[in-house]
């Protein structure tokens, strides 16, 4: 997460959405910038709205404006999948290696969750049921907008990095499989198609 206060402007790091690449170029710009522990680095919008917006409220004197990335639904569960395939995951529950995308994609829409799978959903970490989310939301796949959004904001030029790149793998899906997501992640979706292109 990003703060910068003079622009009254944060911004969120959605999991799986560049968050690592935006830091990097931006960090040194920023007024505050949370990077460790994940826990924190990735504040959902709820925990920012009643517990960090508030402060930085209160000290500045006026609201500030937040925004975030969010990844295509389908796509953001395959950067989850390709990420935690990767040698270096310390926690052997949490790998996904020898397994199919297939697999994952049951498992994550299954309740309880195994812990491969427990990756959360963009639509409870942007928008929230009946509850405040962020005021500008961008499509990942449209990282452009976004990037122009914060040269406006920030009045300068920004050139992101390629960091955190995930091994490639094979992101098939079972039609079953897929109607399977489309019914699990609906609130996902929608909040992804409301997203003007």
């Amino acid at each position: 997460m990003l703060v910068f206060w003079e622009q009254r402007l944060a911004i969120l790091a959605t999991p799986k959405t560049g968050s690592t690449a935006i830091e990097a170029a931006l960090e040194s710009m920023a007024s505050m910038a949370i990077q460790r522990p994940p826990v924190l680095k990735h504040t959902p919008v709820q925990r920012f709205h009643r517990f960090i917006g508030p402060y930085l409220e209160t000290t500045s004197g006026g609201p500030f404006t937040v925004v975030a990335l969010m990844r295509e639904p389908r796509d953001w569960l395959g950067s989850w999948f390709r990420y935690r395939q990767r040698d270096d995951i310390s926690e052997a529950a949490k790998s996904t290696r020898g397994m199919t995308f297939d697999a994952f994609v049951n498992a994550w829409c299954d309740d309880p969750q195994p812990a491969f799978a427990a990756v959360g959903s963009q639509a409870r970490f942007l928008q929230p049921k009946g509850e405040k989310g962020v005021d500008h939301l961008f499509r990942y796949e449209e990282i452009e907008t976004f990037v122009q959004f914060l040269e406006d904001r920030l009045d300068c030029e920004i050139i992101l990095p390629r960091l955190n790149v995930s091994p490639t793998a094979d992101l098939h899906l079972a039609p079953a499989t897929e109607a399977r997501l489309r019914i699990t992640a609906a609130r996902d979706f929608a909040l992804y198609e409301s997203l003007t292109p």
